[in-house]
């Protein structure tokens, strides 16, 4: 921690309760919480992490996280690495961003630049570097269609101990897959800093307009308040929220955490729930689901923590 200390400073605190930076508004404290501006510090963070073989963190919007009630007893890097670069001469047009960049914010000013693609992006509450690391989509497209390649910090074991490689990957070595990527599938040993994404030449008015029924569809069938965003994946050629509902859980509250009466693949926190609260549902609709239907839901979100 000593190097960490004298590179970073006063961006570094201590026991910080996590909750007030997950979507949900739940989770015990940090015990060291590091907060990097850019791609460079990141980079500079992390590559001091592993040479000093300390845990540590990546979190960045805060959704599709559960932090358990203890906290982490680790350093959590807190990324608001947020630069922005359009090109809009490039064939196709091009969107730099770096990884702590706001994902739904990207979307609306590459729609006021006339560039379309990423109108499905539209209210999603999580970063860049996060869609990329869990592969994120909506209504019927993900960051797959987007991705051009990605900036890359990977851990490279050596014989006399390890280096920090800063590369770039394309969809190839990032495999992604429904809500997941190579990243995600090895935890500890990359971490994303940037990402260059793929978008069309469009007219501002109809990108708008799409984006704009696309989030009101949002509100129409996903429910406001504090929550992980989509709990578990969707099983092949069905539903989780349906699953769910059908197995009797729409509305199920324990402690001041709710399955969602509006969408049963949310689970609410009503004010003042624990996370203990939220994996006690989690255990719940696992069960109900599986005793009824023989299908074992696998969670989208990450459980962080100790449990």
């Amino acid at each position: 921690m000593d190097r960490l200390d004298r590179a970073f400073g006063k961006q570094i605190r201590r026991e910080i309760p996590l909750a007030r930076y997950t979507a949900a508004r739940v989770g015990g404290p940090a015990e060291v919480l590091l907060e990097v501006r850019s791609a460079n510090e990141l980079a500079q963070a992390v590559s001091l992490l592993w040479e000093e073989g300390l845990d540590f963190l990546l979190l960045g919007g805060g959704s599709n996280v559960l932090v358990s009630d203890a906290g982490l007893r680790s350093v959590v890097l807190l990324n608001r690495a947020r630069k922005v670069r359009f090109n809009t001469a490039a064939q196709p047009p091009t969107i730099w961003a770096e990884s702590g960049t706001n994902l739904g914010l990207v979307a609306r000013q590459a729609a006021l630049r006339g560039l379309s693609g990423l109108e499905w992006a539209a209210g999603i509450p999580g970063t860049v570097g996060g869609a990329v690391y869990g592969n994120a989509g909506a209504h019927g497209s993900d960051m797959a269609g987007n991705l051009l390649v990605a900036e890359i910090l990977h851990c490279m074991e050596l014989r006399q101990g390890q280096a920090s490689v800063r590369e770039k990957w394309d969809m190839e070595k990032l495999q992604l897959s429904y809500r997941s990527s190579v990243i995600k599938r090895s935890p500890g040993k990359a971490v994303i800093l940037a990402a260059l994404l793929r978008l069309q030449q469009g007219d501002p008015a109809a990108i708008e307009a799409k984006m704009d029924e696309l989030v009101a569809y949002r509100r129409r069938t996903q429910p406001p308040g504090a929550s992980m965003g989509s709990m578990f994946k969707n099983p092949p050629g069905d539903f989780a929220g349906r699953l769910i509902e059908a197995a009797g859980l729409k509305g199920l509250t324990v402690g001041a955490a709710q399955i969602s009466g509006v969408h049963a693949n949310f689970f609410l926190n009503l004010g003042k729930a624990s996370a203990a609260d939220v994996a006690a549902l989690i255990r719940q609709a696992r069960q109900a689901v599986l005793d009824r239907f023989g299908i074992e839901l696998e969670l989208e979100i990450e459980m962080l923590g100790e449990w």
